[in-house]
């Protein structure tokens, strides 16, 4: 069904009064059928306002109170109940009924076809106390101790008792058929379930707030000390490469010698001429051509058959030796006698 607005009736802690009717212009029979069995002085129900003024007047009396349902509740928080060992007089000593009573704030027939039911003052005023003395006592007793607890409770207790003040039933408007003849009446066909089920919603149970995580002390990363002499970024050499010991002063042939043949103005001493015959084939061949050289075999013989440098050497110096000597012919026309 559609919802509307109420009138101001129906708002939280006003006063009763008479409640607003809307009916069609054609009343419907069951309606009329229920007016003339409640009328005692056996007025007209001959249209629709004549109806309408005859609802309102029965609904408006003090002593129509429709009763919704019915509740077993404690009469007295749970330590102070009595035992017994017969649990029927334990049951009637420590129990009573709470009966929920409401009046008609609005009736409308025409667009959402509904009837709307706010709880009496004599029920608000039961439920207050109920909760304070007795539901709050027990939820107290049955929880541990922490610092807000009491500010809770009371919390608990302020919002229980706007709910109760807000609340309003709505149901469709053929409850009006459970109306009695001085005004009050109660529900039929199991709609007093719906509202037990409301009412017993209102009571939250007090939560106690949830443990508290402690975080665990994590330690400090450790990072290594590192000496002053270290350095990480120092080039490795292999574990096969063999160092050899090398005069700064000296100079190393490109080529390994073939002959002892020595000129006299080379700068090689003799020593070194067999340096070139220790290191093995795997040193002397050793070539970012045979690392990296992604050709073809074919590519790389034609390249292998380049002359070296030393036999160009040869080709161009007339000693014809393999050292970089200087042919004394060549170079004495162009001397100068000191």
């Amino acid at each position: 069904m559609p919802s509307v607005l109420l009138p101001n009736t129906a708002s939280p802690f006003a006063p009763r009064s008479p409640p607003t009717v809307v009916l069609n212009r054609t009343v419907e029979p069951w309606l009329t059928a229920t007016l003339k069995r409640i009328n005692r002085v056996k007025r007209p129900l001959n249209s629709a306002p004549q109806h309408m003024r005859y609802l309102t007047e029965a609904l408006s009396a003090p002593t129509s109170l429709w009763n919704l349902c019915t509740l077993i509740v404690s009469r007295a928080p749970e330590a102070q109940l009595v035992k017994d060992s017969s649990p029927l007089v334990e049951a009637i000593q420590n129990t009573k009924l709470l009966h929920i009573q409401a009046y008609v704030v609005h009736i409308d027939f025409v667009l959402s076809h509904e009837i709307a039911f706010k709880l009496s003052a004599e029920t608000i005023a039961d439920l207050i106390s109920y909760h304070k003395n007795i539901y709050l006592v027990d939820q107290e007793a049955s929880t541990w101790q922490w610092t807000e607890k009491e500010s809770q409770i009371k919390k608990l207790h302020e919002e229980f008792v706007q709910t109760v003040n807000k609340f309003v039933f709505r149901t469709d408007a053929i409850a009006l058929e459970g109306i009695e003849e001085d005004g009050a009446g109660e529900l039929l066909c199991g709609r007093s379930n719906e509202v037990k089920s409301a009412v017993m919603g209102f009571f939250c149970p007090l939560l106690p707030p949830p443990p508290k995580v402690i975080e665990s002390a994590r330690p400090p990363p450790t990072i290594l000390p590192s000496s002053p002499g270290s350095n990480w970024w120092a080039p490795t050499l292999p574990s096969n490469h063999t160092i050899y010991p090398v005069d700064p002063w000296k100079v190393i042939p490109s080529s390994p010698a073939t002959s002892d043949q020595t000129s006299p103005l080379t700068t090689t001493a003799p020593s070194q001429q067999n340096l070139w015959a220790n290191i093995g084939l795997n040193d002397t061949m050793d070539s970012p051509v045979s690392h990296y050289s992604t050709s073809s075999p074919h590519s790389y013989y034609q390249t292998s058959q380049l002359p070296l440098p030393s036999l160009v050497a040869q080709q161009c110096n007339p000693g014809n030796t393999f050292n970089f000597g200087w042919n004394p012919s060549f170079v004495e026309p162009f001397a100068t006698t000191f």
